[in-house]
């Protein structure tokens, strides 16, 4: 192992026995990391809810893909293997809260978007001491942390993986190159299967639809690309959308904002509620 490789291993297990070490509640860390990044795939007894403040963080578990773009956070229940890839220079901070610390916290992995009283919240609890050190205001800022946490607005930013290798394989293939033209005929004949078999099986092995999924997809092609400056036009002819203006729609409807609001490795400008928030 090369001598930087072996110091970024030490360092991620560090962190890991950390988190395992500390007392209290809830933790807050912040990470910077740079494009390529990979943290190997490991797991801790805390859930965390992982926040972008800029770049895109891929993160990977058995269950399937998860993207995190800016203004976006993971929530991973405890004890989740999961490996995480940066995607550009990437500002990270993480609240780290242990089981049952209050009720009504998510028990399985979700992508939120972040509202500004949580953005604020979580900017602010990574410059503070841990609460049971007796901050009183610390602790103030945690406890709210805590219980915004479950309000948060969910956004279809998963990609689950079928188990079924004939579809694994079409989803992979897809993946390497995503298009929306990709129709339920053409992926139920190259997987042998009539048209309602293939969509009562992908629906059972994914819980989506072939046509969410793709979207999904698409949409996990094209926010490295529009967070590193890359034009809409290009990006929405090149994922086979009709115009930009459909692209556009899809964009907004899964996100709440529209693609042109992603720039270069640059957070979002403060805003109020997306639609739907």
């Amino acid at each position: 192992m090369q001598t930087g490789k072996l110091a970024e291993h030490d360092l991620h297990h560090a962190r890991i026995a950390h988190l395992e070490e500390s007392e209290g509640a809830v933790l807050a860390l912040s990470s910077d990391y740079p494009d390529g990044h990979h943290v190997p795939e490991h797991r801790h007894s805390r859930s965390q809810l992982m926040y972008a403040l800029s770049g895109v963080v891929m993160v990977s578990t058995g269950e399937g893909r998860f993207m995190v773009p800016p203004e976006h956070a993971v929530w991973l229940p405890a004890n989740l293997d999961h490996a995480v890839e940066m995607l550009g220079d990437v500002e990270m901070r993480s609240i780290y809260v242990m089981p049952g610390a209050i009720g009504g916290l998510p028990e399985d992995i979700r992508v939120f978007a972040v509202t500004d009283l949580a953005r604020s919240l979580i900017v602010e609890a990574v410059k503070l001491p841990p609460p049971q050190q007796g901050d009183a205001r610390a602790a103030l800022v945690f406890d709210l942390l805590l219980h915004e946490i479950p309000q948060l607005p969910e956004r279809p930013l998963a990609l689950p993986l079928p188990s079924d290798p004939r579809l694994s394989a079409l989803c992979r293939t897809f993946l390497e190159k995503p298009s929306a033209r990709a129709t339920i005929d053409a992926w139920a004949r190259a997987s042998g299967m009539s048209r309602r078999t293939f969509t009562r099986v992908f629906q059972r092995e994914t819980g989506l639809s072939l046509s969410t999924w793709r979207q999904q997809a698409c949409l996990f092609a094209a926010l490295p690309r529009l967070t590193e400056g890359e034009a809409v036009t290009s990006v929405a002819l090149d994922l086979g959308y009709e115009s930009v203006a459909a692209f556009t729609t899809m964009f907004k409807r899964m996100l709440g904002r529209p693609p042109s609001r992603l720039a270069s490795a640059v957070p979002y400008p403060p805003r109020g509620n997306a639609p739907g928030e």
